[in-house]
């Protein structure tokens, strides 16, 4: 399990990506420390297991499913990676519960800035956005951050000057994918409730019968 806060920026020393899977080897410094062959490292929101490391460095295999539901597979040698450990049972829950498993990517549709933070508008499907709620948490490449208003098109985040200077969000441009975890929370409830939206986000007969229910018809 993972916070959201992340512990530094990596950057991607070499990828080898051969058919549907393939591997990554990062350069890292502070989630390296205590680390160990076997351990969990977030790489953009991506939980990925320790396979070998170095000094400097630590390689992560990439399989074909991760790599169809996230952006890790448009990353070149050289791009900025945000990274975090995996919590540790003594550690600050400075975020909100992130697992590491993608639920898909979104794409940057625009910038706006607002005196000293940053409005960035992710354009995202509909089975994404159904489980989005204003002020609710949701995780943009590993970042836990807060929902500031969204539609039924896109969501928007506001990012304070720490979270810039601290990962890559604002190194992006409009058009860039990002990859999102929905809020683990509104997951286990949607599917209590027997998955009450259909694929595209709209509502279906089981909103109307569930919400009869709790008015007590």
């Amino acid at each position: 399990m993972f916070t959201g806060i992340i512990e530094e920026i990596g950057k991607v020393k070499k990828i080898s990506l051969g058919g549907a899977s393939g591997s990554l080897e990062i350069s890292a410094r502070k989630v390296l420390e205590g680390s160990k062959i076997g351990d969990s490292i977030a790489v953009n929101g991506v939980c990925l297991t320790v396979t070998s490391m170095t000094s400097s460095s630590f390689t992560a295999d990439v399989m074909a499913e991760t790599l169809r539901r996230s952006s890790l597979g448009s990353l070149v040698s050289g791009s900025g990676v945000n990274l975090e450990r995996a919590m540790a049972a003594n550690g600050r829950f400075g975020g909100h519960i992130v697992s590491g498993h993608i639920d898909g990517t979104g794409t940057i549709s625009r910038f706006v800035r607002e005196e000293n933070a940053v409005w960035v508008h992710i354009k995202a499907s509909g089975e994404i956005l159904r489980l989005i709620v204003e002020k609710g948490s949701i995780a943009i490449d590993g970042i836990s951050l807060t929902v500031a208003s969204v539609s039924d098109s896109e969501f928007a985040v506001s990012v304070i000057p720490h979270t810039a200077e601290e990962t890559t969000l604002l190194s992006k441009k409009a058009g860039d994918l990002v990859n999102l975890e929905n809020d683990i929370i509104g997951k286990y409830v949607e599917k209590l409730l027997g998955g009450a939206h259909s694929k595209d986000g709209s509502d279906s007969e089981k909103d109307d019968k569930f919400l009869k229910w709790l008015g007590g018809e």
